[in-house]
């Protein structure tokens, strides 16, 4: 679709030229739009198109952040202060524009200039694509921590890929997720500078030779192989209410040598590009499938290619101000965020010993020192093991490296536990079976000096089952570090009207100080502050409920029905099926046993999130979804009563538009499961209430809030272990549960496939036949509070009241606080001031 273009006819105000190229004046502003606009677009008012106004006001914004950003790189290398160096392999950052307008106090301006050219900043900012660059909640915590290290004023910096292709766009084709290419950067990006004179040279392959030196000693060098190199592009990320800013480094591969040129002479012209497209495959695509040996060839690729490109980059760094390697520990602190840099120990090895000839003892004391890992899951299936032959071909120098730690490791374990055989077999690098395994989260716990889990459940969790031995034997590295969001982006930037609700009664402090927010709790007893809420809550339904009309052509009442939403990653823990068969429970009784029923609470239920390429049974529970969906929404008896939508492609936009229309959060993961989750906070920060078990950050949640104001369900961890340990079957609570059997019967015979009845027969047999996160054990608790949902929404008074000490309790789920104590805690890093040459513009508050 063709852009629209500026309005000729508008008023053009008379500009005031200044000579300050980032002048925060709203005359050097305006300025400065239309100098890119005619300079960067080559356009003029006359023929340029709102994409044309974007990437103007984006270089605008970005001008001004780079004297921010200069100042805070000069900052640090002044006083070179220990830096924090957080490696991912996702970087979920969301839509940059309308944060960075935020952070600069330029939000208001660029609302305000663009009216006075008949173009409204909403539609302008949607010309901004989702980057690429994760796929769930890893992801979207790592650009939630680097917003408050930036903040809160802490030198860090985000180390990562620079994926030419998201994981995948999802599109429903008849009810089924079809992946079709995340081509984010195909306008290109305002907001990053390509920085070939860091670039890095990564080996893979090749053959490790045995050298003697001058010294006498022995040395090991790897040689031959391919080489690949590592460009990195920078990204800008503004603190809020600072002069900070602070970098995003990612990677991008490029083949080291762009073709053949012999080859191309003699005539194979495909021949002689093939390494070039090999090579840049790396960076191409975030997670490609690794069903196959090629994609975990792949895989491995991506991991050891941006943390040895890291790490490089890290030590060049430190090199600038540090002759020697000695104070490394004291002046770098690097976070593994789960196990997908966790070959970070073996590549600090590698370069310590073979690039600058440590002995081990130091090398190791060194590496220990700096690294801390991040676990992330307790389900084993999502704890890296890499086969050790394909470590042999791609990483052979790594391969020695990792069975010396483990050689020198179960030395140690033997001392602990003299005797016990089985105890090394489980604590061991390297898995034993058919084929060898390197057990990547062992190596990040032997090699890290802290160990931390995301929730105080999933902490205790990791200790008890998941990591038992070492933590036994080594009880000082473990931690815990609950989890937390940026106020800025999940209750500013996406819930305006909110955020200026709670301004006129505490004030702005909040933004940086989430834990302000407890003083709205006595105003949950005031009718007219619950009331209010619920206007907001009302106005941000009824823009969602426009969207949906518009780009689904379902029609729902914001004002009567309650927005039922679950949007997260869709998997088997984290029962999205219970979910729907709750709603077909829901449509049954409308359609048969109560179609007159008057007290029925009016429902709109939501679900989003994607599956994984190969995950074919999350792909089949979505079919399931859709054709559940399709019945109710075409049935005359569900009208204004009960609709049902899966969202595609859900993302971070996606998510600041619903979350905030949202009623009620379903957080109804098997207990045991989920480590943290941070859709839960996001939710409760933005006033929606919560039905979950007792599962990953849920409980904190629930303890902050009260027992009275969360719909509490199902098993805890230890009955779920023992209901499995006893036997399961799900058929007996499928029989004991009359409402569950019910629906599952529905599905069974075929009601929401009628031109393919035995179509959902899979999904049914394995609730009947497997049911692995015990979805029929729970279902019974499950309904009984949903029926207190209803029972709640129904007294609207109690619902005000219950939301408005959800959003008063919220404070403690910032990731500032998480950040300040990775800070106080692990890194051992503290903030540094920066003197910026620019005057920060008064943060304004954007118009509801």
């Amino acid at each position: 679709m063709t852009s629209p273009t500026l309005s000729s006819t508008s008023p053009r105000p008379e500009i005031v030229v200044e000579d300050d190229r980032t002048g925060m004046s709203p005359e050097s502003l305006e300025r400065a739009v239309l100098d890119h606009l005619r300079f960067t677009r080559s356009k003029v008012l006359e023929t340029a198109t709102s994409l044309d106004v974007y990437f103007a006001l984006a270089y605008t914004v970005r001008d001004r952040l780079m004297e921010r950003w200069m100042a805070t790189k000069r900052a640090y290398q002044d006083q070179n202060p220990k830096r924090v160096y957080y490696l991912s392999a996702e970087f979920l950052m969301g839509r940059f524009m309308h944060s960075n307008l935020l952070n600069l106090g330029l939000y208001d301006f660029a609302a305000e200039q663009l009216r006075r050219y008949d173009l409204e900043l909403s539609e302008v900012l949607e010309h901004e694509t989702d980057p690429g660059l994760g796929n769930g909640g890893l992801g979207r915590l790592a650009a939630c921590f680097l917003d408050s290290m930036a903040t809160l004023g802490l030198p860090g910096y985000g180390y990562g890929i620079r994926y030419e292709f998201g994981i995948f766009r999802q599109e429903l084709s008849d009810g089924c997720q079809v992946e079709q290419p995340d081509a984010w950067l195909r306008h290109g990006n305002p907001w990053e500078i390509r920085r070939p004179e860091h670039s890095v040279e990564v080996r893979f392959g090749g053959r490790v030779e045995q050298t003697h030196a001058d010294d006498g000693n022995l040395r090991w060098q790897w040689v031959d192989g391919q080489r690949i190199v590592g460009v990195p592009y920078d990204y800008p990320v503004a603190g809020y209410g600072t002069p900070h800013v602070n970098t995003l480094r990612l990677w991008r591969a490029r083949a080291s040598e762009d073709f053949d040129l012999a080859v191309f002479n003699d005539g194979d012209y495909r021949r002689a590009v093939e390494q070039k497209a090999l090579s840049e495959s790396i960076s191409k695509v975030l997670y490609p499938k690794d069903e196959s040996p090629a994609g975990k060839e792949l895989r491995l690729k991506q991991q050891y290619f941006f943390v040895a490109c890291s790490i490089h980059d890290i030590l060049r760094r430190y090199f600038h101000g540090h002759p020697r390697l000695d104070a490394l520990a004291g002046k770098v602190a690097i976070q593994l965020n789960d196990t997908h840099p966790a070959i970070a120990v073996a590549e600090m090895m590698r370069v310590l010993l073979d690039d600058h000839h440590l002995e081990w003892e130091e090398a190791w004391s060194i590496t220990q020192g700096t690294l801390a890992y991040t676990n992330h899951t307790l389900l084993p299936e999502a704890l890296e093991r890499w086969p050790v032959d394909l470590f042999a071909r791609l990483l052979p120098r790594h391969l020695q490296i990792i069975f010396e730690i483990n050689h020198r490791f179960l030395r140690q374990v033997h001392v602990f536990a003299p005797g016990d055989d089985a105890r090394k077999r489980r604590m061991s690098l390297i898995e034993e079976g058919p084929t060898q395994q390197i057990r990547m989260a062992h190596l990040a716990v032997v090699g890290c000096h802290s160990v931390n889990g995301v929730a105080e459940l999933h902490s205790e969790l990791v200790k008890r089952d998941v990591l038992r031995d070492f933590a036994e034997m080594f009880p000082e590295r473990f931690n815990n570090k609950t989890n937390g969001v940026t106020p800025r982006r999940w209750l500013m930037q996406c819930n305006p009207r909110l955020s200026a609700l709670i301004d006129e009664r505490i004030g702005r402090a909040w933004v940086t100080d989430l834990s302000q927010l407890s003083r709205l709790r006595p105003l949950a007893e005031d009718p007219s502050f619950c009331e209010a809420v619920m206007q907001v809550k009302r106005a941000n339904k009824r823009v969602v409920a426009d969207t949906v009309r518009r780009r689904f052509g379902l029609h729902v009442d914001p004002d009567r029905m309650l927005f039922d939403v679950q949007v997260k990653r869709i998997h088997e823990y984290k029962r999205q099926l219970m979910n729907c068969l709750h709603l077909v429970a829901q449509y049954r009784r409308l359609k048969f046993a109560h179609p007159d029923d008057d007290v029925f609470v009016p429902r709109f239920v939501v679900f989003g999130g994607k599956a994984a390429p190969g995950y074919a049974q999350a792909k089949k529970q979505i079919k399931l979804i859709n054709d559940v969906a399709t019945i109710i929404n075409q049935d005359p008896q569900c009208q204004g009563k009960l609709a049902a939508l899966f969202w595609p492609n859900y993302n971070v936009s996606q998510a600041e538009h619903l979350i905030p229309a949202t009623d009620l959060s379903e957080q109804i993961s098997m207990a045991g499961k989920e480590a943290s989750g941070t859709g839960n906070m996001k939710f409760q920060m933005n006033g929606a209430l919560t039905i979950g078990t007792l599962d990953g950050a849920n409980i904190e949640i629930r303890e902050e809030v009260g027992a009275d104001n969360f719909f509490l369900f199902g098993l805890h961890a230890d009955a779920v272990r023992g209901q499995k340990a006893a036997g399961y079957d799900p058929n007996r609570f499928i029989d004991e549960t009359e409402e569950l059997r019910a629906a599952v019967e529905l599905i069974e015979e075929g009601f929401f496939s009628p031109e393919h009845r035995d179509l959902h027969r899979e999904v049914v047999d394995y609730l009947r036949l497997r049911d692995p996160y015990l979805i029929c054990a729970d279902y019974a608790d499950y309904a009984r509070a949903q029926r207190e949902v209803d029972d709640a929404y129904r007294d609207a008074s109690r619902w005000g009241r219950m939301v408005v000490h959800n959003i008063a309790s919220s404070g403690k789920f910032s990731s500032d606080r998480t950040i300040a104590q990775y800070a106080r805690d692990i890194w051992d890093v503290t903030p540094v001031p920066v003197e910026s040459l620019v005057e920060p513009m008064p943060p304004r508050r954007e118009g509801s």
